[in-house]
């Protein structure tokens, strides 16, 4: 994948969203693109992993853990879900856990940091809905650019 949010940002102005830089990197992929599906969760994994079990077709999963630091939303078990399903990333407003298995694996991940508690599973949360976290409005099939310079939202494919 070739591209740089730098330049994504310089070339699209006010067309592009920019997040704010709170996220830290996981996974072997520094940089990541697709279309962008939503989850809202707080403290249950319980979608993250019913989602990361359907094929990914190239997608970014982004989920809005509402900036929990108590408890991880992702771990090693979910991130190789997303690898075996072909989702591009995940980009999780929350934690995530098992940081050296993250690590590991073929995918592109952004937390907000690492915590070793595990969230509740009562199968709880929404999906298919705009999100806002991070200074950036996320929403369903708009498309999301990652790399080692962040995080760049754009309503349509840029590349």
């Amino acid at each position: 994948m070739h591209f740089h949010t730098t330049d994504l940002s310089d070339a699209h102005g006010d067309a592009v969203q920019v997040a704010e830089p709170l996220f830290r990197h996981f996974g072997q992929h520094a940089r990541f693109a697709g279309p962008i599906a939503t989850l809202k969760v707080f403290e249950d994994n319980s979608l993250v992993r019913s989602t990361l079990e359907t094929p990914g077709e190239g997608r970014v999963l982004v989920v809005d853990g509402g900036g929990s630091l108590r408890c991880a939303l992702v771990g090693g078990q979910l991130g190789e879900l997303a690898v075996n399903n072909h989702w591009a990333g995940i980009v999780v407003y929350g934690c995530v856990r098992d940081a050296l298995e993250l690590n590991a694996q073929a995918v592109g991940i952004r937390a907000l940091n690492t915590h070793p508690k595990k969230s509740v599973k009562k199968g709880e949360g929404s999906s298919g809905l705009a999100v806002q976290f991070a200074g950036v409005r996320f929403e369903p099939g708009h498309w999301l650019y990652a790399d080692e310079d962040g995080i760049v939202v754009s309503a349509q494919a840029l590349l």
